[in-house]
């Protein structure tokens, strides 16, 4: 008679998966970083300092990480790297991750365009941190994908690679083999999620522990992005982008600012269209949530009185639109972004936080 585990009768009968029922791999996976030249150094520091640091519960470590790239000297920022191996070494890699560059446009060695593509027909699991994305688009490795980047570079990406369904408001994206991170320190949040799949959370919230992070982060990018940036050059809405910002706070109507322009309201939609994206309604949504956030950030006064200051007609619809775009309450937001004394207990806290993570159809007794 075939003998079930009592773990797997656990699992059955409640729908909750275990940290790890598996052993622990009996060797290490081995991780590429790629340097290639102009490369942001905090990028290529992120991957090596968090998969160097895992370790398995009997000590032994996660990952070999090692540097490779097209040169065996390469100038990051400042700093001037020697590599560990060649190009040859993605051949040999469970996990490539690929920094990003200080000029994301800028082309990539062909050499290096095709070790990526090799190894990605190899099955080889590929990774990039920020503006990485861009050597792994045009790799052709993101086509038809879920992608991320840096949200400032995000609309530059989707002008250049269409083909890539790109989400700039999401920490990092995991395709299976190929993954994505946004902006600098979504890098952390992409190695950690990574090395929970490979080793369970348990491993993870020790890695995460080691970088003084949380182990998973509520919200997105979306938090941190600086919304309505007027256009760099000088346009026809010049004059009354500074006015929307004055009187966001009223009850704006679309007849109000088309007035405050001096133009018709078919003649201002147009052109809020073509100059911005947006609609004119959408940009003062855009300019309350901003001026939200800095209140937010600045002073002490209740979702309330923000809510009622920045024009939003209820608390509740401004919790509504904030969640929306931002990604997390404000309550949440102001936990991270006000100003205050530091205080070590609280990270010590954050870092020991470890987030259960069960399947889609996990269902709780």
């Amino acid at each position: 008679m075939e003998m079930i585990s009592t773990m797997a009768i656990w699992t059955a009968f409640t729908g909750i998966w275990p940290l790890r029922e598996m052993p622990y791999p009996s060797g290490m996976y081995t991780t590429v970083v790629l340097a290639l030249p102009d490369a942001i150094p905090f990028d290529l520091a992120t991957p090596i300092e968090t998969f160097g640091r895992v370790r398995l519960p009997d000590g032994r470590p996660g990952y070999r990480t090692l540097v490779a790239g097209p040169e065996r000297d390469i100038e990051a920022g400042p700093l001037r790297l020697t590599v560990d191996d060649d190009l040859d070494a993605l051949q040999r890699a469970d996990l490539i991750v690929v920094p990003g560059r200080e000029n994301p446009l800028a082309p990539a060695p062909p050499a290096v365009l095709a070790a990526l593509r090799t190894a990605a027909d190899r099955g080889t699991r590929i990774a990039s941190i920020c503006v990485g994305a861009f050597t792994l688009a045009e790799a052709a490795l993101l086509d038809g994908l879920d992608a991320t980047t840096h949200w400032l570079a995000a609309d530059e990406f989707k002008r250049k690679y269409p083909a890539v369904q790109v989400n700039p408001d999401v920490l990092y994206t995991d395709n299976g083999k190929i993954l994505t991170s946004a902006g600098a320190v979504a890098g952390i949040d992409l190695c950690l999620h990574i090395v929970r799949n490979d080793y369970g959370t348990v491993v993870a919230a020790d890695a995460a522990r080691l970088a003084v992070a949380p182990l998973h982060r509520p919200g997105g990018q979306a938090q941190y992005i600086v919304r309505n940036r007027a256009p760099s050059r000088p346009t026809t809405l010049d004059q009354v982008l500074p006015w929307i910002e004055d009187n966001a706070y009223r009850g704006l109507a679309l007849a109000d600012i088309a007035a405050a322009a001096g133009l018709s309201v078919r003649t201002l939609t147009r052109r809020f269209k073509d100059e911005t994206g947006q609609s004119p309604l959408q940009w003062v949504a855009g300019v309350r949530i901003r001026q939200a956030q800095e209140l937010l950030e600045t002073t002490d006064h209740t979702v309330d009185r923000i809510a009622a200051q920045t024009g939003f007609p209820t608390t509740s619809n401004f919790r509504s639109q904030f969640g929306q775009v931002v990604g997390v309450t404000p309550g949440a937001y102001r936990k991270v972004f006000r100003p205050g004394p530091h205080r070590p207990a609280d990270e010590a806290v954050l870092a020991k936080a470890t987030p259960v993570f069960l399947p889609e159809n996990a269902k709780l007794l």
